[in-house]
């Protein structure tokens, strides 16, 4: 059973992979979406399932009033003395602004779904950290230094400080421990045949992404640069299916396997844009005679799939395609923006079966919206919902988003027109302008049932209604998906489809969904297949 990239398709950015014992986890950005740091699990590094969250609490992530793209960057998973260690970020200012104000935060836990323990506030001095445990017991805190000053490049360099335990925090000197014109991000330190090394992702985000390395016989430096090109890009490489890649981590299996899990995003063929964001991919990687890491089917391009671990393989029950609400809590798939999910806006059990939103504030606001979205994972997927809501105001909408940041969303809203009474119809935000597709309204106070449903086939998107769920007819022209990506307008997050209500009046309007469900149409290289 070879391993097929992606190994987490859709938007999972940034990843971290750690092993503790049989068992590996993997961790992603989640940036403005709560609950924070999703993680998967596997036991043969093929199979992956999501199982829940690490940063569950408003006390260890504040998100209210954070921008697009803000919030959660590039959080760095590690498992060492019986526990499992996160350093994670929450970064408050956005593109374009010379400052970054970022928190830089350690929780821990015995166990991998917690209970994991309030966080310790590191420094703010950059972003992307990680920490690393040496062989004597001692840890390291290693990230990029911001620098501001509109006359210097904003890479100061890559900092090491110890952590101590004891005191729970950072103490000795802040050494600057390699210096690049390029920008340099989410770096790693591992220690093997008596070097450090350290894992770099270099040449932003973006068509130009990487992965470098550089290597000291002291931890504290100097540290020499690989002197090849890098250990794994897809730049000057279009025809590559999995563009953008960089940004990683290793992981040892017990058999001396070595893995590189990293980011990739994959074009569409038409648009060029990458509908699906960042995606987690996994590759085989090697040490060559000379102790620097390769990839082991040569060159440095990702591949689509690499060969088969040493490890058993284990079998996973199918993903559900189908969410009926019938749980006290929601599926681990379901996030929310900027705030936890509790009763005072959403509710499972005021009418079993039904999943109740309380309408609250727009769908461009930074603080206490009431929406909840899944992550888009293939290129055709058809998603459908049933509601219930009686709106009696133009300030009381609900239904099904086509989500990317508060600057841009496709939404097929019911609300209420003081002249026709209830109607549906779509709304959108592009680009942050504002707009209601007239045309596109159909008064449905007659409709013995309402149901939505958003098909999204590549670039087109086709929002549809019925009354009962049989007859459907489309509302509105076909819309353009691959605006919901950050190759439209430029972000850290990708798509998400989702359910949602807006209450602008404050009185609280709610309405009843009773289940929303998401099919991966046919070459949809969504999960399952």
């Amino acid at each position: 059973m070879p391993i097929k990239n992606p190994i987490l398709p859709g938007f999972f950015p940034d990843p971290s992979i750690c092993r503790a014992g049989d068992d590996y986890y993997i961790v992603n950005s989640t940036f403005e979406w709560f609950p924070g740091v999703p993680v998967h699990h596997s036991k043969d590094l093929r199979n992956w399932r999501l199982i829940g969250h690490l940063v569950t609490r408003r006390s260890q992530l504040d998100l209210r009033g954070v921008p697009d793209s803000g919030g959660v960057w590039a959080p760095s998973l590690s498992y060492a003395d019986g526990r499992f260690w996160l350093i994670y970020t929450n970064v408050r200012m956005g593109f374009g602004r010379p400052f970054k104000d970022i928190k830089i935060h350690l929780i821990t836990a015995e166990h991998i779904l917690g209970p994991w323990s309030d966080p310790i506030e590191l420094n703010s001095l950059g972003f992307d950290p990680s920490l690393f445990h040496d062989a004597d017991g001692r840890k390291w805190l290693v990230n990029m230094i911001w620098d501001f000053r509109h006359d210097r490049s904003s890479f100061g360099g890559l900092i090491l400080q110890e952590y101590d335990v004891g005191k729970c925090q950072l103490v000795g000197p802040v050494t600057n421990i390699l210096k690049k014109p390029e920008l340099i991000e989410g770096p790693n330190l591992y220690r093997r045949d008596g070097w450090y090394y350290l894992m770099l992702a270099e040449g932003g985000t973006d068509w130009n992404h990487g992965i470098s390395m550089a290597r000291s016989r002291s931890i504290t430096g100097p540290y020499e640069l690989d002197p090849a090109e890098a250990v794994l890009t897809a730049r000057n490489d279009p025809a590559n299916p999995l563009q953008k890649a960089g940004h990683g981590e290793l992981v040892e299996t017990p058999d001396g396997e070595w893995f590189l899990a990293h980011l990739a995003a994959r074009p569409m063929p038409s648009s060029n844009r990458c509908l699906l964001a960042r995606e987690t991919c996994l590759q085989k990687v090697i040490w060559s005679e000379d102790g620097w890491l390769r990839l082991a089917g040569g060159g440095v391009r990702p591949a689509l799939e690499i060969g088969d671990p040493l490890l058993p393989a284990q079998s996973l029950p199918p993903v559900p395609t189908r969410d009926d609400f019938s749980t006290p809590t929601l599926d681990p798939s379901w996030s929310s923006l900027r705030v936890p999910i509790d009763e005072s806006w959403l509710s499972l059990t005021a009418r079993p079966g039904w999943l109740r939103l309380t309408g609250r504030e727009s769908l461009h606001s930074l603080f206490d919206q009431s929406l909840i979205a899944k992550r888009l994972q293939g290129f055709r997927v058809r998603a459908e919902t049933q509601m219930e809501f009686e709106p009696d105001h133009f300030n009381q909408s609900a239904g099904l988003i086509c989500y990317y940041q508060t600057r841009m969303h496709f939404y097929l809203r019911v609300t209420h027109d003081e002249a026709r009474g209830k109607i549906l119809g779509v709304v959108l935000t592009d680009q942050g302008n504002y707009g209601e597709l007239r045309d596109s309204e159909v008064e449905i106070s007659a409709w013995p049932q309402i149901h939505l449903r958003a098909e999204i086939d590549f670039e087109n998107l086709i929002f549809s209604a019925s009354p009962d769920g049989k007859a459907w007819r489309q509302i509105g022209p076909v819309l353009d998906a691959s605006k919901l990506s950050t190759d439209y307008l430029y972000g850290f997050t990708g798509a998400m489809i989702g359910l949602c209500a807006q209450d602008l009046g404050g009185t609280g309007r709610v309405v009843e969904f009773v289940l929303l469900k998401m099919v991966c149409l046919a070459n949809s290289t969504c999960p399952e297949e």
